[in-house]
């Protein structure tokens, strides 16, 4: 299996890169055939911006660019796509977003016409991993926790027909020993492609929390 992690963080020190890298080592971990790679946006200057050449593949009036069919043939190779992302503003970073908006393109991702809609991704198994500062009573009280799963695994991937196998908040990120979630990765990472024969998404592997104490 080839598994595809997209990491979208700044800092390559920060825990967002180190949980991707304790996913990576599960992975190997649990089959030495395993094949792992890589994909640091802000490391390889990603262009996040949707202008006018990407509204042109959208309409079927011009094709990718480089940039775009370079991030593609990445997810075709893979039979696995890992998103680990820092959580802001209740969703994914704006870099994350606009490498979706730009590359899971109409005639790709998706076949739309005013007639009927193709879902071209149902051999891509996906799994999402938001890094938050907040903890979970906070995301549950408050609808964020479902308002992203309708947003991101529904309105994203399931639109495009890939199947979200784990979807995964790693929350209390600037306040919990960031040991109890490196070794959540490192599990999460060891049984993830378990999941792909699985019918239902994989069961969560939840860092143990603190109190909710903060709203």
């Amino acid at each position: 299996m080839h598994t595809l992690i997209v990491v979208a963080h700044h800092n390559p020190d920060s825990l967002t890169h180190s949980l991707a890298v304790r996913i990576a080592e599960g992975l190997t971990a649990s089959d030495p055939a395993n094949t792992v790679e890589f994909a640091d946006l802000f490391a390889q200057g990603f262009e996040p911006r949707f202008g006018a050449a990407d509204f042109a593949v959208h309409h079927r009036e011009a094709s990718p660019p480089a940039d775009v069919i370079a991030e593609q043939a990445r997810i075709d190779r893979a039979d696995h796509l890992v998103l680990v992302y820092p959580v802001y503003w209740w969703s994914m970073p704006a870099i994350l977003k606009g490498w979706i908006d730009r590359v899971f393109t109409n005639g790709w991702a998706f076949d739309y016409t005013a007639d009927s809609l193709e879902k071209k991704l149902g051999h891509l198994r996906v799994h999402l991993i938001g890094v938050g500062g907040a903890d979970a009573g906070t995301f549950d009280r408050h609808g964020f926790t479902e308002a992203m799963r309708t947003q991101i695994d529904h309105g994203i991937f399931d639109y495009c027909g890939a199947r979200v196998l784990t979807s995964e908040l790693f929350l209390e990120s600037e306040s919990q020993n960031p040991t109890v979630h490196l070794e959540a990765a490192s599990a999460l990472g060891r049984r993830l492609l378990a999941a792909s024969a699985q019918v239902d998404p994989v069961t969560p592997v939840r860092p143990a929390s603190l109190p909710d104490a903060r709203l």
